[in-house]
């Protein structure tokens, strides 16, 4: 084997690539067709869509197989996780789209033309909902669309808000005043800034409650994913937004106002803020970036990564994300005063105190994780 490999020319070796790389994707197509028939026969029978031990089963054989095969075992269980994640995924959809629960029922998405408009309106549309997006911008996402909502009867059974929150709240104030018959919710990231439009809109007797999805609009499987779902006193209204989401694998979160706000600021206004010191601090080294460029470690390049993610964000939303929550300061500060007691610490030389902070940090992530399993 090893001669007729020698005898091979670099062109013929990647024909041969390029042929099994065709068989690779035909395969996994394959695949993804009988997840298709799995997701149908788990409806019938009435079974979960995740499985964990099948899940843990899948993994171990792939991993000792690749031990047989005499590559790395951690390869073998990177490629079966993105194909049980994928497999997921068209099993999740197909759930949804079953559950046909939007069928013969009509959604207005004010600001539907963003990117979290759009994946809300992908998402109605497979559950059977007639979506209309009511956006001035123009729309890639193929719905039927109304520049203004205002010129609209709000006849629908769902009307999402998908705006900035500054839009959002004046939104709500507005709907308050013409008291829609249907469900209302917004999909802000911050909930105390439309405190007063809620309450407006709640005691215009509407049904409403507020939705925080936590995730982004490439999303495609919601396992693992967490949707917070705000009490504002209308039971109806927080079990039927609750429902959109029954047939997905999303873990579903119901909390008050405050509640929510006061855990965002650490949730995304102290992981922002914390990326957003790190590339301004890189910035402002002195040091080019070609130069840290030639540099490289595990630690160092997994936060750039992150950061360079933050970084592509709107900074008007996650600028209204730090400067527009009640909470918010309690985040800054406690990030101030870690900075703080960190540049303290290293130039006292005080060793036993860097210490301390390394411990206690180890314990409370380690007291996460314990609560997460």
């Amino acid at each position: 084997m090893a001669e007729t490999l020698l005898t091979m020319t670099l062109d013929e070796l990647r024909t041969e690539l390029t042929a099994l790389d065709t068989r690779i994707l035909e395969l996994i197509a394959e695949r993804q067709r009988l997840s298709g028939q799995v997701a149908a026969v788990k409806r019938a029978t009435g079974r979960a869509t995740r499985d964990f031990a099948r899940e843990r089963e899948v993994i171990l054989r792939a991993r000792a197989q690749a031990e047989k095969l005499k590559f790395p075992p951690a390869l073998a269980e990177s490629v079966l996780r993105q194909l049980i994640d994928s497999s997921l995924a068209t099993q999740e959809q197909a759930g949804v789209a079953a559950s046909g629960r939007g069928s013969g029922q009509r959604a207005l998405i004010i600001g539907g033309s963003g990117k979290m408009g759009g994946w809300f309106a992908e998402f109605l549309a497979s559950q059977g909902f007639d979506v209309t997006l009511a956006d001035p911008s123009p729309s890639a996402h193929g719905f039927a669309r109304t520049p203004c909502w205002e010129d609209d009867p709000l006849e629908q059974e769902l009307i999402v808000l998908a705006t900035p929150l500054g839009i959002t709240a004046q939104v709500l104030t507005a709907l308050a005043a013409r008291r829609p018959r249907g469900l209302i919710f917004d999909l802000g990231s911050l909930k105390t800034p439309l405190r007063n439009g809620l309450a407006a809109v709640r005691a215009a007797g509407c049904r409403v409650t507020s939705l925080h999805p936590m995730f982004g609009p490439d999303t495609t499987l919601l396992s693992g994913r967490h949707v917070i779902f705000i009490d504002l006193g209308h039971a109806e209204a927080l079990h039927e937004a609750q429902e959109l989401f029954g047939p997905t694998m999303a873990e579903r979160v119901v909390m008050s106002l405050d509640e929510h706000d006061r855990l965002i600021a650490y949730v995304l206004g102290l992981s922002h803020a914390l990326n957003i010191a790190f590339f301004t601090a890189l910035a402002g080294s002195g040091e080019a970036a070609p130069r840290l460029a030639r540099m490289s470690s595990t630690t160092f390049d997994s936060q750039l990564e992150v950061a360079s993610c933050v970084a592509q964000e709107s900074p008007d939303l996650y600028y209204e994300i730090q400067s527009l929550n009640e909470y918010g300061g309690e985040s800054l500060e406690a990030l101030h005063r870690s900075v703080q007691r960190l540049v303290e610490t290293v130039k006292a030389r005080d060793a036993a105190g860097f210490k301390a902070l390394m411990q206690q940090g180890r314990a409370y992530l380690q007291g996460r994780a314990d609560a997460k399993t």
